[in-house]
């Protein structure tokens, strides 16, 4: 328990860390005096954008190094059906936090979506293996609860491995991973590093050989790719936050902001919005 105790304090000090050195590096770049030109960085709402592009640019490095080559091989060496099986599994194992956000945000309707789909793919679909439901599925989670609440997204934040995460986003992912009850299970048996690295891993590979392309060609015809994310994600969220048309699997994943295979150029657009 003391352990956990100081792993915990250890981590703790460290994202604090990082968020004083950003608003140290952030205070450096000046706003501009220019009308249009304030306007504008004012729009964009990133006061610590040059902390944000050095670990955009690890994060970048990070993907190439390891998580691309590691989906390649994954692609490459397992058989589609089963790359769609593990996919299946891992959407289902989010299926709790869907559920749990969807009553916070008073949308009975959707709960009942995620409920459905959970019971029925876990006891006939082999645990979650397989999508036996049916049933159209819209991603929550408690980042969009609180947007939903009202609460501003404030300034766009990006941190290593994890990619952006602005103060509501961060603060709702640190709240998934206590609704999560799977996590629970692991920490109540102290197996909580495993499950969750595990897992974590297991959906930036998924993910990311899902959009290879895509994020290709993506990254072709960005100008500046960075700016290229941070305004897409902000589009995304909204959309989500709105229930907009917007489906799950364009979820940035960390590292390399994957997205869902490509349908069309619709797609690919909407993808890096995350």
């Amino acid at each position: 328990m003391v352990m956990k105790k100081d792993n915990l304090l250890k981590n703790t000090a460290r994202l604090f860390g990082v968020l004083v050195i950003g608003l140290t590096l952030g205070a450096c770049a000046s706003a501009p005096s220019e009308p249009e030109a304030r306007a504008e960085y004012e729009a964009q709402n990133d006061p610590l954008e040059p902390m944000n592009r050095y670990f955009f640019e690890v994060n970048r490095g990070l993907d190439q190094l390891l998580l691309r080559p590691a989906a390649e091989i994954y692609r490459g060496a397992v058989p589609d059906m089963v790359q769609q099986m593990v996919h299946n599994f891992l959407l289902n194992l989010n299926e709790p936090i869907v559920f749990t956000n969807s009553l916070l945000q008073g949308d009975p309707d959707n709960a009942g979506k995620s409920f459905g789909r959970f019971a029925a793919n876990t006891l006939i679909g082999v645990g979650g293996l397989f999508d036996v439901a049916g049933i159209d599925r819209q991603e929550e989670d408690f980042g969009q609860t609180l947007g939903v609440w009202g609460l501003g997204e404030g300034p766009y934040l990006v941190l290593p491995v994890i990619g952006p995460r602005p103060p509501r986003d961060l603060a709702g992912m640190v709240a998934d991973t206590y609704i999560d009850p799977w996590n629970y299970l692991a920490r109540r048996n102290d197996i909580d590093f495993p499950e969750q690295t595990v897992r974590f891993i297991a959906e930036g590979v998924d993910a990311r050989s899902r959009n290879i392309e895509a994020i290709d060609e993506i990254e072709r015809s960005s100008i500046d790719f960075y700016a290229t994310v941070r305004s897409l994600y902000r589009q995304r969220r909204a959309a989500l936050i709105s229930n907009g048309d917007v489906t799950p699997e364009m979820e940035l994943e960390p590292v390399s902001f994957e997205f869902e295979d490509d349908r069309s150029m619709e797609n690919k657009t909407a993808a890096v919005a995350e």
